[in-house]
């Protein structure tokens, strides 16, 4: 017996007693009513369509084992037309047929058949209310049956995910039967039909095969788009929102956020994850990355937002109540992994919106240079991280500079440019900074920068960044969040300027720019080199959507909007730099040229 089957066993053991039970009553009762061979027929016509809609199951939204079977519309029906004996005996029988049929393991294929056998037999219900004639009663016999099914079947599908998933059965419950409610309701309305039907003529009864049929096909396409739509939105590894879904949501809920609601936010970082990988293998790491994202799912809404990084949003929470959860969840997951967490309130810490991340992944950084698997609220101190400056300062700083500039790489892999676009970006802005007569060290730095300023492209989805045609303003607007993704990477890195250049490189001279609509000499005059780099090389590099332009048509798009777009200076000296190189390449050429001619 293995562990989920122990686990379940306290809860398996009298489900599968009252079916044993229930299964041997309903069949001795039926044979003593010594069944006609019409009603025979009918039963197992019943049976047979029931079976085929179990086989089925129609996907839907927020429900805790993914989907309902339209062979309840049969199994109440069965129950009205029959009996609630007749009932049991095909709801047992369908169940068992299509979980072997699956071949499902034997505790499952009995808990399963458990369910419907004993939702079968509470139909009985509607026995209570006599034999009353009229089309007014059989509807309140039938909605009566329905109600009686749905309620065994809804609370002991919740009992088992919630005893597997050990997520509390009172969250369970009322989300299930949101889910749920409106679709029984409406078989329900189809059991009453089935049995108007079936009462005039078994035959008439395939009339029902139409609406079911566009139910399920209306249902299965609905949940196709919701699929599509999710996927976007969804790490495919856990199943919990990815990078750009918790940034939407983050958004949302610090805009909504305020002193008598507060919004906590709670980074996690697996410790050591690399270590499980090498010693393991990464299956096993990807197994303890599902294994932590089933625990997280039972506080707040929970993200995985890098390789081994969560998040937890938790709106309504204290930093003291924050704090609790993220111990709680690492006391959860001590048997798979140790976690660093790290969080912040707002507005209770006075942190901007858009410092949220930053700040909670400073304190996550605490967390893990006090010792690992810890947490950490976010304190004023840390905003600047003193720590890891002294660190970027000391003997430790080439090799981060170095940790740094061999992810520009990785940017150029994925990104829509032909060739390598940070490569030239940076040697570009380096060539700049010479040019205007910026120290060596200052110049190295605008290399790096140039090299890095894209980094942020890494988290922006694939779709996006190869998309030939124009991005819609959804897109637009995820595009535009590279520079803050860029700063966060590098900024826990410790090498600024180089993060403060990466994060501001988009700004505008007229202040038109993003992500803080800096203008003129407040935008870091690093981040100004970066910009006019880019926008050459980008004008010069053929795009998925365009063609590259020419060196004149770049250059005279540049002048044109100095002064506007660009830093008029960065954009004088660029053209002064490509200016000295072309003609130092005409004056090698003709030099080349005339020793050829002397030769001949």
């Amino acid at each position: 017996m293995d562990r989920e089957t122990a686990r379940l066993l306290p809860l398996l053991l009298p489900v599968v007693a009252a079916e044993i039970l229930t299964v041997a009553v309903a069949a001795s009762v039926f044979a003593a009513s010594e069944p006609s061979p019409e009603t025979l027929a009918g039963v197992w016509a019943l049976l047979i369509v029931t079976a085929v809609a179990e086989a089925f199951p129609v996907p839907l939204e927020n429900v805790p084992v993914g989907g309902t079977s339209l062979a309840t519309i049969f199994i109440v029906g069965t129950s009205v037309i029959y009996g609630w004996e007749a009932a049991v005996m095909v709801a047992f029988v369908a169940q068992v047929v299509v979980e072997i049929g699956r071949r499902r393991d034997l505790p499952r294929v009995a808990y399963n058949s458990g369910v419907y056998a004993l939702g079968a037999a509470a139909t009985a219900a509607a026995s209570l209310l006599g034999n009353q004639e009229g089309f007014g009663w059989l509807a309140v016999e039938t909605f009566v049956a329905a109600a009686a099914f749905y309620l065994v079947d809804l609370v002991l599908v919740a009992l088992v995910v919630s005893r597997s998933t050990r997520e509390p059965l009172k969250r369970l419950l009322p989300q299930a039967t949101s889910s749920t409610l409106i679709p029984f309701s409406v078989m329900a309305s189809l059991s009453l039909m089935l049995a108007v039907l079936w009462d005039r003529s078994p035959f008439l009864s395939a009339a029902l095969v139409g609406p079911v049929v566009a139910i399920a096909l209306y249902q299965r396409s609905v949940h196709r788009e919701l699929k599509a739509m999710r996927l976007a939105l969804t790490d495919p590894l856990t199943g919990l929102g990815n990078h750009r879904h918790f940034y939407e949501q983050l958004e949302r809920e610090a805009l909504a956020a305020d002193s008598a609601h507060p919004l906590s936010v709670c980074l996690l970082d697996v410790d050591d994850f690399k270590q499980i990988n090498d010693q393991y293998g990464h299956p096993v790491g990807d197994q303890a990355l599902v294994r932590i994202a089933d625990r997280l799912r039972q506080d707040g809404e929970a993200f995985r937002i890098g390789g081994d990084e969560f998040a937890l949003l938790l709106p309504g929470r204290t930093a003291r109540e924050a704090m609790g959860i993220a111990e709680g969840v690492i006391g959860r997951v001590s048997g798979t992994a140790q976690l660093s967490a790290g969080v912040v309130t707002y507005p209770d810490h006075g942190v901007e919106r858009s410092e949220l991340v930053r700040v909670a992944d400073s304190a996550l950084y605490l967390a893990k240079e006090h010792g690992k698997n810890r947490v950490r609220v976010y304190r004023p101190d840390l905003l600047e991280l003193a720590e890891l400056r002294r660190l970027a300062e000391g003997p430790d700083r080439a090799a981060r500079l170095r940790a740094a500039a061999s992810l520009a790489h990785a940017v150029d892999a994925r990104d829509a440019y032909t060739g390598s676009h940070s490569y030239m970006v940076g040697e570009l802005s380096a060539r700049v900074a010479k040019k205007m007569g910026l120290e060596s060290e200052q110049v190295e730095l605008a290399r790096l920068a140039g090299s890095l300023h894209d980094l942020g492209k890494l988290a922006i989805p694939e779709e996006i960044l190869r998309k030939p045609g124009p991005l819609n303003e959804a897109e637009r607007l995820v595009l535009e969040r590279h520079p803050q993704i860029g700063f966060r990477m590098l900024d826990s890195l410790g090498v600024e300027p180089v993060a403060s250049w990466v994060l501001h490189h988009h700004e505008r001279w007229d202040g038109d720019g993003y992500p803080d609509r800096l203008g003129g000499d407040a935008i870091p005059l690093g981040s100004r080199i970066l910009f006019v780099a880019d926008a050459y090389d980008a004008m010069t590099t053929d795009r998925v959507y365009r063609s590259k332009l020419s060196h004149e048509r770049a250059i005279s798009e540049l002048e044109r909007c100095a002064g506007t777009q660009f830093d008029p200076v960065v954009v004088a000296a660029l053209l002064e730099e490509l200016e000295d190189t072309g003609a130092a390449r005409t004056a090698a050429a003709g030099s080349t040229s005339s020793r050829r001619r002397r030769r001949l």
